[in-house]
């Protein structure tokens, strides 16, 4: 079915997502269990794929929101039931406020931008604000980046099409691992689910 990406990306009811683009995840710091997801985001160039969008956005007047995650120093709140979270509360935390939790300087966010964290969970629709704050904005359309393609990407996905947005995701601006593993992921899940596109269209589309 043909899609007008123009139209479906109108900034006056788009928003774009930037699903845990931090430095202890995609960054230098995203060492240990991370080391595999970090190469992959540097091999494709990730980080400034996503900036070409993200200052796209910012040119058009579409909101932008970052989608964080952190872990207290004594894990209260969070709860290890599943394998991804129990492998979280191994090594350095990404405590609030430390330059592991923050945001990679290529990204990071300016006056006017709103920055999510949770502190249980792998997804961001799940809990907080924002289901309502899109809603309130009238966001009709969110363009999903970051990572990751193995969980939280789809995750993320899954849940705004739950909520009653469209999604579109540009190829170049998330990753995952291993390559073959992504691709499968977009042939047979995300395809059916969300408009896949690349970088050049939707900073086309917001030009």
């Amino acid at each position: 079915m043909p899609v007008d990406l123009k139209e479906l990306l109108n900034p006056a009811h788009s928003a774009l997502l930037l699903m845990e683009c931090q430095e202890g995840v995609i960054g230098s710091g995203g060492a240990g269990r991370l080391n595999a997801l970090a190469d992959a985001v540097a091999r494709h160039g990730t980080i400034a794929q996503i900036a070409r969008v993200l200052a796209a956005a910012r040119a058009a007047k579409v909101p932008v929101f970052y989608l964080t995650i952190a872990r207290r120093a004594d894990n209260a709140g969070a709860t290890a039931n599943c394998l991804l979270l129990a492998l979280g509360r191994k090594g350095d935390p990404l405590l609030p406020g430390s330059p592991r939790q923050a945001i990679v300087n290529a990204l990071a966010p300016i006056d006017g931008e709103f920055v999510l964290n949770r502190f249980h969970g792998v997804t961001p629709f799940h809990a907080g604000e924002l289901d309502q704050l899109l809603r309130n904005l009238g966001v009709k359309t969110v363009v999903a980046t970051g990572v990751s393609m193995n969980i939280g990407i789809p995750g993320m996905t899954i849940e705004a099409v739950n909520c009653g947005y469209q999604v579109v995701i540009p190829r170049g601006a998330v990753t995952g691992t291993p390559d073959e593993y992504v691709d499968a992921v977009f042939e047979h899940t995300l395809r059916l689910l969300a408009t896949i596109t690349t970088v050049d269209e939707v900073v086309a589309a917001w030009r």
